[in-house]
């Protein structure tokens, strides 16, 4: 026999060999030649299910409806018809007890505007400092009284006065009572027919106030600063004006000696 053939190795399949290659580790490893060449050796891989989320998906929140606050009106309190007047006053130049109380609607007039402030007025109502603080006690509702008035107004005829004597006593009379200014007729009268019989024109002109340039003037003989300081709104701002002139005079007459009717002189 040939020596050459005696030492020939025989031939190995070539997949053998590498199968003898992959195992000489001591670890059997799947080598992906294997399953291209042998149908049986395929390993079914079980079906993977598709993949679920981990993260919870969020709660669906019902739609939240705004919530509508009701309107709320504010509440109105019905305000006092007195609320405006105020409980005290201030007394200013040119002020007298009987001006204060009726233009505040003082229940009892001047006299009880000095009866409650007598302690702070003195003995003599006629003489109120300005910046005197004066307590007004239980005034009137003056709104209400000035409505009324106007309602009365509205639906009575204006009252008509003779242009006379009489008829200027009985005008001025009725502003005096809307003014709470006490005085009666024969009061008036009789201090008229003393001072003036009767004349709105006259005048004194001989006396110490004509000297000083302010004379007397009218039916009840006033000066002009007494006029100014004692006018009642709603009469004429002349002092011969005879309504004018016998409301200044009753207003200041309340306010230095309580009434028209306490005058029987010079005054």
């Amino acid at each position: 026999m040939s020596a050459k053939g005696k030492h020939r190795r025989p031939k190995q399949h070539r997949i053998a060999r590498r199968l003898a290659f992959a195992g000489t580790g001591g670890a059997a490893l799947a080598l992906p030649l294997i399953g291209a060449t042998t149908a049986g050796a395929a390993v079914t891989q079980p079906a993977v299910a598709p993949a679920t989320s981990t993260l919870a998906r969020p709660a669906v929140q019902p739609a939240v409806q705004p919530v509508v606050q009701p309107v709320v009106q504010p509440v109105v309190q019905p305000v006092a018809e007195n609320a405006a007047l105020p409980l005290t006053y201030s007394v200013v130049g040119g002020d007298t007890l009987s001006k204060i109380a009726a233009d505040h609607s003082v229940s009892g007039g001047w006299q009880t505007l000095y009866a409650d402030n007598r302690s702070a007025i003195g003995a003599d109502p006629s003489v109120i400092r300005p910046g005197l603080t004066l307590r007004l006690g239980a005034a009137a509702k003056a709104s209400a009284a000035k409505a009324t008035a106007v309602t009365a107004a509205a639906v009575k005829p204006a009252a008509t006065y003779a242009n006379n004597l009489d008829g200027w006593i009985r005008e001025s009379l009725d502003i005096m009572a809307r003014h709470g200014i006490p005085g009666s007729y024969n009061g008036i009268h009789r201090n008229v027919m003393r001072e003036s019989s009767g004349n709105p024109l006259a005048i004194n002109n001989w006396d110490s106030n004509a000297a000083a340039g302010i004379p007397s003037k009218g039916l009840l003989q006033v000066i002009d600063p007494t006029f100014r300081a004692y006018h009642v709104p709603g009469t004429a701002m002349d002092s011969y004006d005879p309504v004018a002139n016998i409301t200044a005079a009753c207003n200041y007459a309340a306010a230095r000696y309580g009434s028209i009717d306490n005058v029987n002189g010079a005054y």
